[in-house]
């Protein structure tokens, strides 16, 4: 045997040995290539494909932290010391606070008959409170006292789900968003208010495509007074012409427990690039038992103004009045410290038919 056919045999034999241990050696799957989440930019900022879905979702939301103090904001307290010592009631002033923790989940997707919409805005807050408690005993059953306490609270703020121009939603009545609710500060229904609420609705929407847009929808009410009774909705219909100048807007509410009628008409005007003005007036009933008609007396009217001073801060300024002689007023600034995070110091004043009062407010809101 030569050295060339030695050499082959023994590559033959090692080819053999590699197959029989190749045929024994466990073989390692592929893995699966990873869908890693993808930015979608159809609805805005914010906005990504649930992986495996056509369906764009955005998570935001907000912490909060409110400070109220004087007499529109503050709350009243028992001195503790004399409380637990059982002295009378030594009232006091002291400051109203609040955090608050909301959520937000955006979800959108299109169909043949539209935007598919779902959204839902949830918070959690803890709040201080004030109240007052008979502490009467058998030797003065007339001591009674004002209190103040914390407490905590969860509530769903908004659930709405929107198919093209239908929505079906536990949120803030027609009759508030239909007008754009009222101004820019913090504390927009001091003095007058302006809204009936939350409620559950269902409402379409005809947009035309050209600024104008119409709703109409049906509004269950909420509280013992206001909540329908049988199965006759309110009913609250309204419109809107939006252009480079402004927008004006109005809407009608009906209320099907006491057959009565509100209304409510708005002005918006674009004065330039860092000004824009409003007025807002109402009409109805306020006296008689009304869903709509929020305010005192026959009519009330809104008006305010903001001015951006620069990218970081803005004044906002709002008044109110109506038929019963109340009035109130609300100036503040808003003022964006870093992108995410705003302070806002504001100060109230009212006037209850006589009976008036001023009060502070500042927040703090770290928003995503």
């Amino acid at each position: 045997m030569n050295i060339k056919s030695l050499l082959l045999g023994s590559a033959a034999a090692l080819v053999a040995v590699s197959g029989a241990r190749a045929a024994d050696a466990i073989v390692v799957a592929e893995p699966e290539p990873a869908e890693y989440v993808r930015i979608c930019d159809v609805y805005g900022a914010g906005y990504f494909y649930i992986p495996g879905t056509e369906t764009c979702l955005k998570v935001g939301g907000y912490l909060r932290y409110d400070i109220g103090i004087g007499d529109n904001h503050g709350l009243k307290s028992l001195d503790k010391e004399d409380y637990f010592n059982g002295v009378a009631a030594d009232i006091n002033d002291t400051y109203f606070k609040r955090m608050r923790a909301q959520l937000t989940f955006d979800a959108r997707s299109e169909t043949e008959y539209g935007t598919l919409r779902g959204y839902i805005a949830t918070y959690y807050q803890r709040d201080s409170v004030s109240g007052t408690y008979n502490f009467g005993t058998v030797a003065d059953p007339d001591l009674v006292g004002p209190w103040s306490s914390t407490e905590s609270s969860w509530a769903l703020e908004h659930a709405i789900i929107q198919l093209g121009g239908l929505t079906i939603a536990y949120t803030d009545s027609l009759f508030e968003t239909l007008t754009d609710s009222a101004g820019t500060v913090i504390n927009d229904d001091i003095g007058v208010n302006y809204t009936p609420g939350k409620t559950h609705l269902i409402a379409y929407t005809f947009d035309a495509g050209n600024g104008f847009s119409a709703t109409i929808g049906v509004e269950e009410g909420s509280g013992v007074l206001y909540t329908i009774d049988s199965y006759v909705p309110h009913v609250v219909a309204g419109a809107s012409f939006t252009q480079g100048w402004g927008k004006i807007s109005g809407v009608i509410g009906y209320d099907s427990n006491y057959g009565e009628v509100a209304g409510k008409v708005r002005l918006d005007v674009n004065v330039n690039d860092a000004l824009t003005l409003w007025v807002m007036g109402g009409i109805g009933d306020g006296n008689e038992l009304n869903y709509y008609a929020v305010w005192e007396g026959d009519w009330a009217v809104w008006g305010g103004a903001q001015y951006r001073v620069n990218e970081k801060a803005s004044l906002d300024l709002q008044l109110a009045y109506d038929d019963g002689d109340n009035f109130g007023a609300a100036v503040g600034v808003n003022y964006q410290l870093v992108p995410g995070f705003n302070i806002r110091p504001e100060v109230t004043y009212v006037d209850y038919d006589g009976d008036d009062g001023w009060g502070g407010y500042l927040r703090f809101q770290r928003s995503f």
